[in-house]
């Protein structure tokens, strides 16, 4: 009987999720097993040539809710067909998010190992997220949470529960030679839950304050980007960029790191791109709920403020971006908390995750 950890993810785009898998695939590889990979072909993140093998899966999205609904059982009936192939092959599933339902099912009948890794708590409908709920808690033998509140709010009542913090790659050293304008940077979806309109507000409030630029990196194209803000007006003091593939000259050239994600709508239950400025001594703003009250700490290497306090964060913007010794505190802070989250000990944790596993392997 052949043996493989085969990883399932749908959509391969540049979000946190996806970035997380890779970095999971990437210290499970060169163990004496094979890896396999199956995602879309739809997406140019992270998650393609780390595993042995490759496989396509099908996987589309709409702005229409009822062909993304579509397409979205379309491809949970593929997983699960093509997932049958592993029936005589020694196979533990590690399945990315709680979506990919037809591969976990899959992975239940045929009698496998069924590891699934959980990043989000706000999906909606709740009937979904129910729905999404019962098949984890039927399949799962282990999970994993990014932060100790997902678990505490999504645990499924699995023997083998655990929190695996997300890691960076690499911390790098707090670039001390800030040019004279002050850059705010923020990277998330093109969803309004992220704190979209928020964000355009606070660079509104301080538009008389030349020393101060914002840039907004939303993961989309820029078509989609143009008709999302076509009624919209965007200052001459933000800079709006499509999906990129490195983040890692932004980061640089940023000063301050916002995350104005509305946790009405859509709790942070990690926020990576608060450890991604963390690793380049780029201090934050991030919401005062969910996972990033256990990343960011109040005062030291950034602030925990609610995204409707728009006047708030635009005066501590001010505040930080006029005060040389006190952006340099936090910057000097924020690079020693990127060293709490590094990929070894990652590696360490998710190695110890599968251990039994790969001695029985």
């Amino acid at each position: 009987m052949s043996q493989a950890i085969v990883f399932v993810h749908l959509f391969n785009d540049c979000s946190g999720s996806p970035k997380v898998l890779a970095q999971v695939a990437t210290a499970l590889s060169g163990k004496g097993i094979r890896t396999e990979m199956l995602t879309s072909s739809w997406g140019d993140g992270p998650l393609r040539g780390i595993a042995d093998t490759e496989r396509t899966v099908f996987y589309r999205r709409s702005e229409n809710r009822y062909i993304t609904l579509f397409f979205d059982i379309l491809s949970q009936l593929h997983l699960f067909f093509d997932c049958l192939r592993y029936l005589r092959v020694d196979a533990v599933f590690y399945i990315n998010t709680m979506r990919p339902t037809g591969a976990m099912l899959a992975a239940k009948l045929m009698g496998k190992v069924v590891v699934c890794h959980i990043h989000e708590t706000s999906i909606k409908p709740l009937l979904f997220k129910k729905l999404l709920r019962s098949v984890v808690s039927l399949c799962a033998s282990k999970v994993v949470f990014v932060s100790d509140y997902l678990r505490k709010v999504e645990g499924f009542g699995v023997d083998d529960e655990r929190v695996i913090y997300n890691a960076i790659a690499k911390s790098l050293k707090p670039k001390r030679d800030k040019q004279s304008a002050f850059g705010v940077l923020m990277a998330c979806s093109l969803k309004t839950y992220k704190g979209i309109f928020e964000f355009l507000n606070v660079a509104s409030a301080l538009r008389e304050d030349q020393c101060i630029q914002f840039t907004l990196v939303l993961n989309a194209e820029a078509d989609e980007i143009n008709e999302f803000f076509q009624d919209v007006e965007v200052l001459g003091n933000v800079r709006l960029l499509p999906r990129q593939t490195d983040m890692s000259s932004f980061y640089a050239d940023a000063s301050l790191v916002l995350n104005l994600s509305k946790p009405d709508e859509w709790v942070e239950t990690f926020g990576l791109t608060l450890l991604e400025a963390f690793s380049f001594g780029v201090p934050v703003i991030a919401p005062e709920v969910g996972g990033p009250t256990e990343v960011v700490r109040e005062g030291m290497d950034g602030y925990l403020m609610d995204s409707s306090r728009v006047a708030e964060i635009a005066e501590k913007i001010q505040e930080v971006a006029h005060d040389r010794s006190e952006w340099e505190r936090l910057s000097l802070n924020a690079a020693k908390r990127a060293d709490d989250f590094k990929l070894s000990v990652f590696d360490q944790r998710v190695t110890s995750l599968m251990s039994a596993k790969l001695r029985a392997l």
